[in-house]
């Protein structure tokens, strides 16, 4: 989304600069540099650049002119291409999980107000098609930087007539507290949503919590409990407080997969800015608890991933034999 938002800018910038110049050129007057026409069009405006050549008839005989402008529109054009691919093809990774009950997990996280179809069709579509019997929403639905309620209520919307569905805030939301985010969360409980920050529910022989706060240890009241006890949670940086709180699974997200993920060395950098985070995606054992760790769906203040796909994780939780 912050990469439409800035092509759309720099194009109609370049556009402006373009017919801009060709008026004070018909006056005899101060001109923009051509070095920073030029420079627009590198940067991203090649598009409004090209209009304003053809539109404007200016700089159409000037061949630095009509020669880089072409080329930049070319590769900008590629690297769309590229980025649409990367940032909205959405992957489905499956892992399996042994404990007392039947159930298969469907984890969303870190949506960010990311745009998947009108009313997040393609979305909810990927998710149907795991055949969830819950969903569970690991925080940052919405974008504290870009804020737009109306993609998260259009998910949930949907979600909730697939699967029962379990939310809990991440670092955005935290941010975004008011009467506006409690506003929002009426409306999607009003829907069906289990809002869990600090509350456990139970649902066919699961217990389903929701933290807070990572570096705060919550007695959850299930130590011996024999049931499958789940906890959501936003950043997985807080394993040790999640196991000591007894959890059987974590699933967690935040990180975003590390944004660029390099082939033999993982995420480049996570959102606190660590670079090559040790926890950025996949299964991960603590003692006897796992805790699984979603790519997420959404971007924030870096607008692309690459090599990182936007991620539902699905965890398939069979019997023990």
């Amino acid at each position: 989304m912050l990469l439409v938002i800035y092509l759309t800018i720099i194009n109609v910038l370049a556009f402006a600069c373009y017919g801009i110049d060709k008026k004070k050129a018909e006056k005899g007057k101060w001109r923009i540099s051509e070095a920073c026409l030029i420079a627009l069009a590198v940067l991203g405006g090649a598009l409004g650049a090209l209009l304003g050549m053809l539109g404007f008839r200016h700089k159409t005989k000037k061949r630095k002119f009509t020669v880089t402008v072409p080329i930049f529109l070319g590769l900008w054009v590629a690297f769309c291409i590229f980025a649409l691919y990367q940032n909205f093809h959405i992957v489905v990774t499956e892992y399996r999980y042994e404990a007392n009950v039947d159930c298969r997990i469907v984890q969303i996280s870190d949506l960010h107000n990311q745009f998947f179809g009108f009313d997040q069709k393609r979305l909810l579509d990927r998710v149907e098609e795991c055949k969830p019997d819950i969903i569970v929403v690991t925080g940052d639905v919405v974008d504290a930087h870009h804020t737009w309620y109306g993609l998260a209520k259009s998910f949930f919307e949907g979600a909730v007539k697939l699967a029962p569905v379990y939310y809990i805030t991440g670092n955005h939301e935290v941010w975004l507290k008011g009467e506006k985010f409690d506003a929002f969360l009426k409306e999607i409980e009003a829907m069906g949503v289990h809002f869990l920050d600090g509350k456990v529910e139970e649902m066919d022989g699961i217990l389903l919590a929701g933290t807070v706060d990572g570096r705060e240890v919550r007695d959850y009241g299930w130590d011996k409990d024999e049931r499958l006890k789940v906890l959501l949670a936003h950043e997985p940086a807080g394993y040790a407080t999640y196991q000591a709180s007894g959890a059987d699974m974590v699933l967690a997200g935040h990180v975003h997969g590390g944004q660029i993920i390099l082939p033999g060395k993982g995420g480049l950098i996570s959102p606190d800015f660590e670079f090559f985070p040790e926890l950025y995606e996949g299964e991960h054992h603590f003692g006897k608890m796992t805790m699984y760790i979603s790519r997420g769906l959404g971007n924030s203040l870096l607008p692309m991933r690459i090599n990182n796909y936007p991620e539902i994780v699905v965890i398939d939780v069979r019997k023990r034999r």
